[in-house]
């Protein structure tokens, strides 16, 4: 009976989990999403409200807990719960239940997105995580990032640690095709980019001017990052398409901060208002994949004049080749529009390389004459654009040569040869004649 029960109860739970799990993010759909969101303080939901309720009125399901929750865990039955995880929890010096370090990074490589701010009370664990992204903060705990030419002239307290930025990186898919007029207020940490990792970029950089110190202590020697090596705001997006955001400024998410006006130090225009609302939100639309996300369907291959694909090409085969882009808005695909994507025939080394003509409708094509080698060919399209999730499609195909029956009658490069062979047989006529018959 009791086991009878315990099975009744198992199914249940399994049945009840299922909806949730159902929620997992699909690289062909990226709606109807679920968020972690892990927090130092649920007071920090009212004071964020703003970001967050921009986040809920897209459409995603935030989940709030607290970093130390002894129930946390990211997945359940082998499958992710969620498919973002924002750590809004600098302090935090270990997670709570099954969540840890590994746990994170195994999400990400799992090709979940990541967003984490920290600020001046930056936990050894918070670092750590950052650190295996590709970006360092500074090792200095007291430090914040000062600049006596671009601070905020409103609420400088004489330490100019609250910063009006304004160096953003230049990409449309990025930050939106609306260019952000007034500066983003920060006040926080620095961190610098990791030089092996090539994946980070800066999104917003620190004036020449700033540098990472303590604000209350005159400086016993130079600081160890200083101008635009300073990163206020970096980006990653991984090979298998997970991206991350990562900040030294958990107030530049702040409800205080996206009301504030500002004036930049130096600057005679003050804005009623600042662009961090408008920055956050469109640097997240990114990261959670509501813009620049790629999928490429219908990859059709064949001959000239034909419509259905040939299980094998012969070499000076004339074919067609054809794929379709979308790109996804935020609420459906629409096609995408570029004049960079390629197409390799490929075989250990690209015999052929065409760059694609589109419609404008999504629908990528070029035709091309197959090499005169034969072997196992693949057609590859390798796509990767700042900005956009890279795109890696291939099929494979063989080539064969011609058979026997195939080739031409008479082969144009051998007609020396046929013009020898005739002369040699006309000259021996000829000496065979002479030297029979003449006297």
């Amino acid at each position: 009976m009791a086991r009878s029960n315990f099975s009744v109860l198992t199914i249940l739970s399994v049945t009840l989990l299922l909806p949730v799990l159902s929620l997992s993010f699909s690289p062909d759909s990226p709606s109807d999403r679920r968020l972690l969101v892990l927090l130092d303080d649920l007071s920090l939901k009212s004071s964020l409200s703003i970001f967050f309720n921009s986040l809920k009125s897209r459409g995603f399901d935030l989940d709030f807990k607290l970093a130390d929750d002894p129930k946390l865990a990211l997945q359940r039955y082998g499958q992710y719960l969620y498919d973002g995880l924002i750590l809004f929890s600098p302090s935090i010096e270990r997670f709570g239940g099954a969540l840890d370090l590994a746990a994170v990074l195994d999400f990400v490589d799992s090709g979940h997105d990541l967003l984490i701010a920290a600020d001046s009370s930056a936990s050894d664990l918070i670092k750590s995580v950052a650190t295996e992204c590709g970006v360092d903060f500074d090792e200095d705990p007291s430090a914040l990032v000062i600049d006596h030419k671009s601070y905020a002239v409103a609420g400088t307290e004489g330490d100019h640690t609250l910063i009006a930025a304004d160096d953003f990186i230049e990409s449309d898919v990025l930050l939106g095709k609306n260019k952000i007029e007034a500066p983003v207020l920060f006040k926080g940490i620095a961190h610098s980019l990791n030089a092996a990792n090539t994946l980070v970029l800066k999104v917003l950089s620190a004036s020449p001017s700033a540098y990472s110190a303590n604000p209350s202590s005159k400086l016993s020697s130079p600081p160890s990052l200083t101008g635009s090596s300073i990163s206020l705001v970096s980006v990653i997006q991984a090979r298998n398409n997970a991206r991350i955001m990562i900040t030294g400024s958990l107030d530049m998410f702040s409800n205080r901060f996206f009301r504030s006006s500002v004036q930049k130090a130096g600057s005679p225009k003050k804005y009623d208002k600042s662009g961090n609302e408008q920055f956050v939100t469109e640097l997240s639309k990114w990261v959670f994949h509501e813009r620049g996300h790629l999928k490429a369907v219908n990859l059709r291959h064949n001959k000239a004049g034909e419509t259905d694909e040939p299980a094998m090409y012969r070499i000076k085969d004339d074919l067609d080749f054809s794929v379709e882009i979308y790109e996804w808005s935020g609420k459906s695909w629409e096609p995408y529009v570029a004049d960079d994507v390629q197409v390799q025939f490929y075989m250990m080394s690209p015999y052929v390389l065409k760059t694609l003509s589109n419609d404008k409708k999504g629908l990528y094509h070029t035709s091309f004459k197959v090499p005169d080698v034969y072997g196992v060919f693949q057609f590859k399209v390798e796509y990767n654009r700042l900005g956009y999730t890279s795109l890696l499609l291939s099929k494979q195909i063989p080539v064969r040569p011609f058979r026997h029956n195939e080739y031409e009658r008479f082969i144009t490069a051998a007609f020396p040869y046929y013009g020898a062979s005739f002369t040699m047989m006309a000259g021996f006529f000829i000496f065979s004649f002479v030297y029979l018959y003449h006297k």
